[in-house]
């Protein structure tokens, strides 16, 4: 077992204080540690306001060993890594200005920690794991409630560092400042263990594969377009179970219940019933926090909005010319919410939603609890407007609050339509911009996650022609990845418009996957070798993701 050393930092009396003692006059911390277990609680003397609370200890990596970084949210990068290399955060390009690089961070964790930019200078979210070969010791949180906990290794001193994002909490009872599992074994033993020993609600799902509207048209949509896409899968029906309406049926983000007129004249609840006609579930789109500038829950509930420390509205994502967060913590925004829940599910009669965005509701600390446990009251509270007889689809969601909330969760971003990326993507924004191959990335590394805590969605993949730079090897290794390693599986093409090669691939990959997967190993030249077993045979699928030339299959 590792000997820890503490540190905490809170307001007290009017003061702030830096301790590194167990127990003083404001508080005594309890620390229950034994083998695979290390807990801290907080017994406070008094109110106190929480900064920081963190464990350090030696933990040296060996020079073949990786590191897993599990990445801020559901789009943030997640990789395993090595010992020398350095990862890149928000471009400096962005700090010209508070406003620019609060919209470069919102998303990420660079509020919250910042040690991108150094070599050998790493740190995961909720949970992470050293790995040697096939030997796997797991470090992973039990309790994200009180605050997100990340996992830092520093190379230059061989330190690893155990942090509670614990800033903003008040406290005035006994409170958990960490509750840490420890596992050793082979990769998929610890993750049974670990995930196992939480308990966790079971998804409502065990496969999906069907039809999304974003990547062909994003907000140009109408009922034309759709229902000619929903026949278009006519021909691959028997492989289809969902279709999903994207953004743009309703007027602005944030005013849900005012659909298009223009683009739907016959309204939402139309098209619920001509997708269950065909036999399939009916997804939507919804971004619930979400309220763009010039919408008009925004212009007439200002009171609604969450605001920046000067008292302003605070963009929570730049999308849609920047959009404000609703406060969930407004009782009048809590039945908003639910009234549109209501609508969607059970007047228009849609089966699924596709949640979005959700970060944007515990970018900073308030009301006395800190981001994490804004982040999972946040999910408990969509989880109650869901219900449990309509699924919940999560996308853009730190994933430790959505563990046992969610049927299903994106686990990475968003692919974009150009496989080598456009111009944002070699500026390197942020760790959350549109990539195919961070797509493909975050697909094979968080694999762990499918069918133990919620069904896999690696986004989407593509077989059309048109509006897509991609060639057909790389199609075919999306959609091969995907299929490996997701159980949530769309296309956003129009299958009507399919040759018959096209017809067979998307019955293939859409298919649950038969294949037990051995091991994913990556170089620092970004080749990648996955080694599986399908059939009784292994195999070997070996490619460079950075151009998504196929090496061996």
């Amino acid at each position: 077992m590792y000997d820890f050393d503490l540190s905490i930092r809170y307001k007290a009396d009017g003061r702030e204080k830096i301790c590194a003692d167990v127990k003083n006059e404001d508080y005594e911390i309890e620390i229950i540690k034994s083998e695979g277990e290390l807990k801290y609680i907080l017994h406070p003397a008094k109110e106190m306001e929480l900064v920081s609370f963190s464990v350090r200890t030696k933990r040296a990596m060996a020079e073949k060993e990786v590191f897993f970084v599990n990445g801020f949210q559901s789009w943030s990068t997640s990789l395993e890594v090595y010992r020398g290399e350095t990862l890149k955060g928000v471009n400096p390009v962005s700090g010209i200005s508070s406003f620019t690089k609060h919209l470069a961070s919102m998303s990420g964790d660079c509020q919250i920690i910042d040690d991108y930019g150094k070599a050998g200078h790493f740190h995961s979210f909720t949970y992470t794991y050293f790995r040697n070969a096939g030997s796997v010791e797991l470090f992973g949180s039990m309790n994200e409630r009180t605050g997100y906990t990340i996992f830092a290794v520093n190379n230059d001193d061989d330190s690893f560092t155990i942090i509670k994002d614990v800033k903003g909490a008040a406290v005035n009872g006994d409170y958990e400042l960490l509750n840490v599992r420890i596992i050793s074994g082979a990769y998929d033993e610890v993750f049974d263990d670990y995930f196992g020993s939480m308990n966790l609600r079971k998804p409502g799902i065990e496969h999906l594969s069907g039809y999304t509207s974003w990547y062909n048209y994003f907000q140009k949509i109408d009922e034309k377009i759709i229902l000619r896409d929903l026949d278009g899968l006519d021909r691959v029906k028997d492989s289809v179970s969902i279709f999903q309406i994207d953004d743009g049926y309703e007027t602005f983000v944030g005013d849900w219940l005012d659909v298009d007129p223009v683009k739907f004249p016959r309204g939402m609840k139309v098209i619920a019933d001509k997708v269950h006609e065909k036999g399939y579930l009916a997804g939507i789109w919804v971004a619930p926090f979400s309220v763009q500038r010039v919408s008009k829950t925004a212009k007439e509930h200002p009171d609604w909005l969450i605001k920046n420390a000067k008292g302003k509205p605070e963009w929570g994502c730049f999308a849609w010319g920047g959009a404000y967060t609703i406060d969930m913590y407004n009782p009048e925004v809590r039945e908003y919410i639910k009234h549109f829940f209501d609508v969607i599910l059970h007047d228009w009669g849609y089966d699924m939603v596709k949640l979005d965005f959700l970060y944007s509701q515990a970018i900073h600390p308030r009301n006395g609890k800190s981001r994490g446990q804004i982040m999972c009251e946040a999910l408990d509270f969509l989880r109650e407007c869901v219900g449990e007889d309509k699924l919940f689809l999560g996308c853009g969601v730190p994933l430790g609050p959505s563990f046992g909330v969610v049927d299903a969760c994106r686990i990475s971003c968003d692919v974009d339509l150009v496989y080598g990326g456009k111009f944002y993507n070699k500026l390197s924004v942020n760790r959350e911009v549109p990539s195919a191959q961070n797509a493909i990335n975050n697909s094979m590394f968080r694999r762990h996650l499918n069918g133990r805590v919620f069904c896999n969605d690696p986004d989407v993949f593509f077989l059309r022609k048109d509006n897509l730079t991609f060639t057909m090897e790389q199609k075919k290794l999306l959609g091969k990845i995907n299929n490996l390693f997701g159980d949530v599986l769309f296309v956003s093409d129009n299958a009507g418009d399919y040759d018959d090669e096209a017809i067979e691939l998307v019955k293939e990959f859409f298919a649950p996957s038969k294949a037990e997967i051995i091991s994913v190993d990556r170089t620092v030249s970004s080749d990648i070798t996955i080694k599986y077993v399908l059939d009784g045979q292994e195999k070997e699928l070996a490619f460079n993701l950075v151009t998504g030339k196929v090496i061996k299959q």
